[in-house]
């Protein structure tokens, strides 16, 4: 077993997945167009890639002891390679709905190993070392990120009159950029040798580690990680959509962006944030500057103004996912890999069942809602906007596109709002539970023998609490 090769393995393996979601974040709009899909359809099909990934994640972490982190990982390359072919050759709604929900499974079994392999090959430096990792799902997104926009650029996507067979071929291309950091962590995990979990190998039973996953208190952290998931995730996938009718900038590269603010942040000054602030104030501190940057979003009128409100908001939502995983893995610890997936799986289940598919039907509502009748009539399928319908009548008729061109921008302004509320409710549950541990005698870590032996009422706690 080499720790070091696991390890890089496992960042080339969140790349991977975090560029197959930067890319489909930047392709959407080729894909409405391609394909004719509505917003709610697009929101579908975005969607199973994040709640297939909530299914595996939860599932890996139950099995990930009993089938081993090898397996696992080899099932994960898999499923990235077929999705991948199976997205480029899809020929409507149900086979791209298919293809994305394998690259979905794929990327949750890779967070349900990766994670509880950090915390087992560095037991001493769980925190650096899974806040090193996570770096990664940025710097992947910045990856993707700039490899589609230097494609666009390439290509002229982006140009007026663009055809069609140049859209769907660029898509397509793009697609296949996820292949390459697959590639990279499939060799470098080959002939790997993976170890035992932290919760096997301290001999915590598989029955505790269940009994550890139904205390109360973490229950309403896993609620509240669907709502920093949504917050996160959610309007991440939209980015490109939302972005080109706000603004008329390529959204992709406010995602590079926000994904630069992140992967600096979090490989740099997560030790410092953290032990100024604590958990839970730095995630009071998300809270609110997520929710001023969305609000901010909404009302942006410029490029400037767009990169000012997305400075606040990629400043906002750097700390929530890693935070709640280590707020767990500290005050859970022999829940094991079993807590850390359900964590996973509902932030995930959340941003891909519940949130893109919301902000897509959102779109929808508002989009129509300020189109006339008579343009409803040429642009609408069903509940909402047709892209492929609105780009065929926009050709004909400039005033009818510049209808459509007003209606999508409306959408994408109330969207932006709608969403900001999340993380405005997010700002007084987290100041509650600050006061909860305050009034506990402050926020703090146990260790996994620690945890035991407090279940039993022997106590256990440290005796300096850390900052709540």
């Amino acid at each position: 077993m080499n720790p070091r090769r696991l390890f890089v393995a496992s960042c080339f393996a969140l790349i991977a997945t975090a560029m197959a979601f930067s890319i489909r974040a930047d392709i959407i709009p080729a894909l409405k167009t391609d394909f004719g899909f509505t917003g709610a359809q697009m929101g579908l099909v975005a969607g199973t890639g994040l709640w297939g990934f909530a299914i595996t994640i939860v599932l890996g972490g139950m099995l990930v002891d009993a089938f081993g982190m090898g397996r696992l990982m080899a099932i994960a390359f898999l499923g990235h390679v077929s999705g991948v072919f199976l997205t480029i050759f899809a020929q409507g709604f149900t086979s791209l709905y298919v293809a994305t929900l394998l690259i979905g499974l794929a990327n949750g079994l890779v967070e349900a190993v990766i994670n509880p392999l950090a915390a087992t090959l560095y037991p001493q430096s769980k925190t650096k070392h899974l806040n090193i990792l996570h770096a990664w799902w940025p710097g992947g997104l910045i990856i993707g990120g700039l490899m589609g926009f230097a494609l666009t650029k390439l290509m002229a996507l982006d140009a007026q009159g663009v055809s069609l067979a140049a859209l769907s071929l660029g898509w397509k291309i793009k697609m296949l950029f996820v292949l390459i950091p697959t590639f990279i962590y499939g060799a470098l995990l080959l002939g790997q040798k993976f170890p035992e979990t932290e919760r096997v190998a301290t001999g915590v039973s598989y029955g505790e580690m269940w009994r550890e996953a139904f205390r109360p208190m973490l229950l309403v952290f896993i609620g509240l990680m669907v709502l920093t998931a949504a917050t996160e995730l959610g309007p991440d996938q939209w980015v490109g959509n939302l972005l080109q009718n706000l603004v008329g900038i390529q959204g992709v590269l406010l995602l590079v962006y926000t994904a630069g603010i992140m992967f600096v942040l979090r490989f740099f000054f997560s030790g410092l944030v953290v032990s100024k602030l604590g958990p839970l104030g730095v995630l009071i501190a998300s809270s609110a500057l997520s929710a001023l940057g969305l609000y901010a979003l909404s009302s942006a009128q410029t490029a400037l103004t767009v990169f000012a409100a997305a400075t606040i908001f990629g400043m906002g939502k750097t700390y929530f996912w890693p935070t709640m995983l280590g707020v767990v893995s500290e005050r859970f610890p022999r829940g094991g890999a079993l807590v850390m997936a359900l964590m996973g799986g509902a932030g995930m289940f959340s941003a891909g069942f519940l949130m893109v598919h919301a902000m897509g039907s959102i779109q929808d509502y508002y989009a129509v809602k300020h189109l006339s009748p008579q343009t409803r009539q040429l642009v609408v399928t069903g509940t909402g906007l047709d892209e492929k319908k609105a780009l065929i009548a926009g050709e004909v008729d400039a005033a009818v596109r510049a209808e459509v061109e007003a209606a999508k921008q409306y959408s994408a302004v109330m969207t932006y709002r709608w969403v900001a509320a999340i993380p405005a409710f997010l700002v007084f549950a987290f100041a509650a539970l600050y006061l909860y541990f305050r009034a506990q005698g402050g926020y703090q870590a146990v260790s996994i023998h620690q945890s035991g032996r407090q279940r039993h009422g022997v106590g256990g706690r440290r005796q300096t609490p850390l900052p709540a």
